[in-house]
């Protein structure tokens, strides 16, 4: 028998829905080609769901280590991609849901799952990133995609106290882009001021039924909420706009309509970190290893302990988190 490590596992026996740490040991970990010293993972909002049972169905197989991220250290490799002593990190790709995640001390991992830890970045750096910072990214690379510039006009961060949310409001206001962020917590004014939002705007005057169209004020937006925020911002979306939804944290609704989009040419853009190709999540982590300035980075995040996890969760989904939880997962 191996030496056995920690694990924060998820199970569900005729709908007792429990998550709780064990001791596991090699031989209890997926048969994949790479394993890998977990050193860090960090808690996004569907880590939240998944831990407390709130999310419906987002974890598919029982019993389930939870965990969307990971980074940490090749121990063996049966993989011509990756080598013992690789830094590695991984985003999404079921973790959490089919394949067993981050909130373990070691985990197997698909070597296609894999990403390369960028040089200029600690393991600690992109797990306060982690999938939250990185879908950041890949929301403002569908805006220049669109020819969104910060000439066009202003930008809309909804969610914007949250990881997602607080991650683009740095990037999007270090590119020069005019950003607006929404948020439930008025309380964190002065700290999205501090990551450069020129305004602060309750949330709640956005959730509400809107018109099908509204006078225009956003170039563009990065939304993580959904529901009937996510439809008074298309309504309020310039002609030519480009609005990126990449969460549903107030609902998975939608009540919208066609005018927007035929009349002002608006654009709505899915984004799906989880399954994302290989090589647009290698253009992401090359862009936020140049646009995200790594003070600030510092500035809303806190590290905390594997034992703390399950009371972060708790936290989390009910809004009570601010920017990026780091789990050291050995500590």
């Amino acid at each position: 028998m191996s030496e056995k490590f920690k694990a924060l596992m998820i199970t569900n026996e005729n709908g007792d829905y429990k998550s709780k740490f064990e001791l596991i040991g090699l031989e209890d970990l997926p048969d994949h080609p790479v394993l890998i010293d977990v050193a860090y993972s960090t808690v996004n909002y569907k880590d939240g769901l998944a831990l407390t049972g709130k999310g419906g169905k987002v974890v598919r197989n029982f019993p389930m280590v939870g965990g969307v991220d990971l980074s940490g250290t090749v121990i063996e490799s049966r993989s011509d991609k990756f080598s013992e002593g690789d830094r590695v990190l991984v985003n999404g790709w079921g973790l959490s849901e089919t394949q067993w995640g981050g909130f373990s001390q070691k985990q197997r991992i698909n070597p296609d799952y894999l990403t390369k830890v960028p040089e200029s970045f600690s393991l600690e750096e992109v797990m306060a990133i982690g999938t939250a910072g990185y879908t950041a990214m890949l929301c403002i690379l569908a805006l220049e995609d669109m020819h969104i510039t910060p000439k066009k006009g202003k930008i809309i961060v909804t969610g914007a106290s949250g990881g997602v949310g607080s991650i683009s409001v740095a990037i999007l206001a270090k590119l020069g882009y005019e950003v607006s962020a929404c948020t439930g917590r008025l309380e964190e004014e002065d700290y999205l001021k501090a990551l450069g939002a020129k305004e602060v705007i309750d949330r709640n005057s956005f959730n509400r039924d809107a018109r099908p169209l509204e006078r225009g004020r956003w170039a563009g937006a990065v939304d993580s909420v959904g529901s009937k925020i996510l439809s008074t911002i298309i309504s309020e979306t310039m002609e030519g706009g480009v609005v990126t939804a990449c969460g549903n944290a107030a609902g998975i609704d939608l009540p919208t309509n066609v005018l927007p989009f035929i009349l002002r040419g608006v654009s709505l853009l899915g984004i799906n970190s989880n399954t994302c190709p290989s090589e647009r999540r290698t253009q992401a982590w090359k862009r936020l290893e140049v646009d995200l300035n790594r003070k600030t980075l510092l500035g809303m995040t806190s590290v905390e302990s594997f034992d703390r996890l399950p009371e972060i969760a708790k936290h989390i989904v009910n809004g009570k988190i601010r920017g990026r939880v780091v789990i050291d997962v050995n500590s």
